[in-house]
């Protein structure tokens, strides 16, 4: 059904900060309960810039020549040994982690905090980040990193099902008070799925806390009420909105120094702070210790999508998470320096950028 080419596309990363496209990648076929995908379409994710430029390098990647890339969505063109449940032809999207499987952490389902991270002898991966990933026009995944995608949902609004699954992930640990109020901090892409999210599972008031043109953003996708951290002082003006008594839950999406603190301040008492944004190394935070205790503030540290897919290509599916208007821009695999450079530097107004690898989606 598929003519699998011997080497194909990819953007190589060849040491820190320095990477090329080269059309001679060796496309590897899948192994045992593996399965090879054509790579339609790829999301820039927050964390590949630092990937890229080689901040972690060591870590993330381990060693170069390396692939990244894990926002992803595709089709299936061969499969491996001792599949039961996928197709060739089938399209898929992917998730970036894959648990070793029987760590006491996987087993109870929590695979994105495997205990045997980084072991690849275990059978752990994390698809562009510890292993090659999505950035090339092929790639193999194992079955347990994949879900099928629904006939109307397309393949760039699949590869968002990562960033939205983020947000289900903190959302689903702390829950959505009905009726209530939920403050977000960070109007990025994983910021605005979370306000879109939040609104779905019952909330009826959503805060997006931010600035510039993200924050612009925010007020035309949905945001209930806007609060510019250059103009006044975010936790004073969240008490001022909710009558002094403070949002049911926040979401902290940016990562940025003091804004944990501010999440915490926030909430009402009996609240829910979860921390979806990824702070730089070394960051630390002075916290309101006798608030927390004597208000039961609970705190939820949150990492990645697991077990989600499925429930957000669902949502997508049924037209109860939009998430079309958030992809502002696609180039094609060979504009990869323009695509980055539009991500980074936010150009145009950019949210979410995707690049099809086989330049059709």
């Amino acid at each position: 059904m598929y003519n699998i080419p011997k080497t194909a596309k990819a953007c190589v990363l060849t040491g820190p900060n320095e990477y090329e496209i080269k059309d001679n990648v060796e496309v590897k076929m899948p192994g045992k309960h593996e399965i090879l995908c054509k790579i339609r379409a790829v999301a820039i994710c927050g964390s590949d810039p630092e990937i890229i430029r080689g901040d972690l390098c060591g870590i993330w990647p381990p060693a170069y020549p390396f692939v990244a890339g894990h926002e992803w969505a595709g089709e299936i063109v061969a499969l491996g040994e001792d599949i039961q449940d996928f197709h060739v032809g089938d399209r898929v999207a992917g998730e970036a982690h894959k648990g070793c499987g029987y760590c006491e952490n996987c087993k109870k389902g929590r695979y994105t905090i495997c205990l045997n991270y980084g072991d690849t002898s275990t059978g752990h991966e994390h698809y562009g980040f510890i292993v090659n990933g999505a950035y090339g026009q092929y790639q193999k995944y194992s079955i347990r990193s994949v879900s099928r995608i629904p006939d109307n949902v397309t393949f760039a609004e699949a590869a968002m099902c990562d960033t939205s699954g983020v947000a289900l992930h903190g959302i689903d640990l702390s829950g959505i008070t009905v009726n209530g109020t939920v403050v977000i901090i960070g109007p990025g892409p994983i910021g605005l799925c979370t306000m879109r999210l939040a609104k779905t599972m019952g909330a009826s008031r959503v805060i997006m806390v931010g600035r510039g043109a993200r924050l612009a953003a925010a007020e035309k996708l949905g945001a209930d009420i806007c609060i510019d951290i250059t103009k006044e002082d975010p936790v004073e003006a969240v008490r001022r909105i909710t009558n002094g008594l403070g949002a049911d839950e926040a979401f902290e999406c940016s990562g940025a120094k003091g804004t944990f603190n501010q999440s915490v301040r926030m909430v009402r008492k009996g609240g829910r702070v979860v921390l979806l944004g990824v702070a730089k190394d070394g960051v630390m935070e002075e916290l309101p210790f006798k608030y927390i205790t004597h208000n039961e503030i609970t705190i939820y540290g949150s990492r990645a999508n697991p077990n989600v897919s499925q429930k957000v290509l669902g949502l997508m599916s049924s037209g109860q998470l939009n998430v079309k208007d958030l992809i502002t821009h696609r180039f094609k695999l060979d504009q990869f320096s323009e695509a980055l450079d539009t991500f980074v530097n936010r150009i145009d107004n950019a949210v979410k950028v995707v690049i099809l690898p086989n330049e059709e989606e």
